[in-house]
């Protein structure tokens, strides 16, 4: 592996071509994202399409993140500009209006979620045009007057948040539901649910997932201050955890941003789930061809974190040069990884007997220096809790489903690098040494820890380790 932090990239008209997608795959993109706050279903069934082709020329695994965009309140149409001032005053009205000025320093507007004007209270704050504006309730009743804090200018459809404001609606619109049953119907590995506040939403997700025979693993956005004081209960029902910063950065204090990334990150790390650091990691990029030295220090800090993955986004998406890009954290990842943390024993609480299994197999590589750890694993969960502890080695999973395959491509230190009919364990084993040699992934005077279930094929049964060496590697060679 070139490295064991994953890279999450985001597709759009700078790299949604064939040739660009098999160029970023061999730089050492993982995952794609796909966002669906942009574009058709038309032209994401294209991009796919394009994405599995680039897979399949390279002869690479990469798995699909489908970003479901969630209701982003923003502010209605409105006649002109607003030169807001200090001391203005805003007049948010239930009903949808088109916004204008009412006389000197007082502007009525609307915003597309009326509903949540319902629950402002005095004193609390509304921040717009992504935290650019700021503005304070003075009164609540038929409209909501604000008293703006700060000068600014304010145009149509741009962002609102409220950060002291639960605002309790449902965070899956009707357009977010047909994304996510196009994500079903063309197989998505991933599903990115935005704006999350409480476990309920990711409940509410996965029923939808489940309603209509989807598979897909189910990433909470944490972007909400609601989402960060409720983290221990969404994580319990995600699949994942992405540190969405761009949002949460308005909704809590910015200052506050590292302190909540790093706790984010140790907490998805004891569970065994996978934990995604997004927004602004390479922002100058997007147009210069250098990073800023702040910008190499960010993408270092989130890998010495513990996060399994770093994402792009304009920078891959709509940026000049998408491929020197993800080179760039590539070379990143590949030089804080030397001075990696590895080996996290005795780091977390044991859960189950799996997680004293995949302990003592990854202080078992450390101990005998093994060239790899090889992971049976029918639903992938084997590989993720190995994972938890960091091995410097590389993590070979084995498995049954192509699925689980490209599910295990978001997980830190894990590569997807057999694929075996479901059978006895020694003749899998067997297939998977003839491969391994075969292809140059096993070297014959190698050691490798495996870690098996018995019985075969049931998720949640790793109960087997297993040391490999050459008269071993020979005896499955040979047999």
């Amino acid at each position: 592996m070139k490295k064991r932090t994953k890279i999450l990239a985001t597709v759009g008209p700078a790299s949604d071509s064939l040739e660009q997608l098999e160029a970023l795959i061999r730089a050492g993109v993982n995952v794609f994202r796909m966002n669906f706050s942009h574009g058709t279903h038309a032209y994401h069934a294209d991009v796919l399409k394009r994405i599995r082709q680039a897979m399949e020329n390279t002869g690479l695994i990469v798995g699909v993140l489908q970003d479901i965009s969630g209701p982003k309140v923003r502010v209605g149409k409105l006649e002109e500009d607003f030169l807001l001032e200090k001391g203005d005053r805003l007049e948010f009205v239930k009903e949808e209006v088109v916004g204008r000025k009412l006389g000197e320093g007082r502007y009525r507007l609307c915003i597309n979620q009326s509903g949540i004007l319902a629950k402002l209270k005095t004193g609390e704050f509304i921040y717009l045009y992504d935290g650019t504006i700021r503005a304070q309730v003075e009164s609540v009743g038929e409209k909501v007057v604000a008293l703006v804090q700060n000068t600014g200018k304010l145009s149509s459809n741009k962002g609102v948040n409220f950060p002291n404001t639960r605002i309790g609606i449902d965070i899956l619109t009707l357009k977010d539901r047909k994304d996510m049953l196009w994500g079903i119907e063309n197989g998505v590995d991933f599903m990115a649910i935005s704006f999350v506040q409480n476990a309920g939403d990711m409940a509410n997700a996965r029923r939808i997932v489940l309603e209509n025979g989807g598979t897909q693993q189910l990433f909470a956005k944490i972007e909400k201050f609601d989402a960060v004081e409720n983290i221990d209960a969404i994580l319990k029902v995600s699949d994942g955890i992405m540190v969405a910063r761009g949002d949460l950065g308005i909704e809590v204090p910015y200052y506050e941003v590292p302190a909540i990334q790093k706790r984010v990150i140790q907490k998805a790390n004891e569970a065994s789930k996978p934990v995604i650091t997004a927004t602004q990691m390479l922002l100058s990029m997007t147009e210069h061809e250098t990073a800023t030295r702040a910008e190499i220090s960010d993408v270092a800090n989130a890998v010495l974190d513990g996060t399994d993955v770093v994402m792009l986004s304009e920078e891959s998406a709509v940026g000049h040069n998408p491929v020197l890009v993800v080179e760039t954290m590539v070379n990143t990842i590949r030089e804080t990884e030397k001075i990696y943390p590895y080996d996290k024993f005795n780091r977390f609480a044991m859960q189950d007997e799996m997680d004293m299994i995949d302990e003592s197999a990854v202080l078992l590589a450390s101990k005998l220096k093994a060239n790899a750890l090889l992971a049976f694993t029918t639903s992938g969960q084997s590989a993720k809790k190995l994972a938890r502890y960091r091995p410097e080695k590389t993590i070979l999973a084995i498995m049954h489903d192509e699925r689980v395959a490209r599910s295990l491509t978001i997980v830190w230190g894990v590569a997807p690098a057999f694929l075996v009919k479901r059978d006895k364990l020694e003749r899998m084993l067997s297939d998977v040494v003839k491969s391994g040699l075969e292809n140059g992934v096993l070297e014959r005077e190698g050691c490798y820890i495996l870690t098996a279930g018995d019985p075969v094929g049931v998720p949640g049964t790793t109960n087997n380790i297993r040391i490999l060496r050459s008269p071993e590697m020979d005896y499955f060679n040979d047999l």
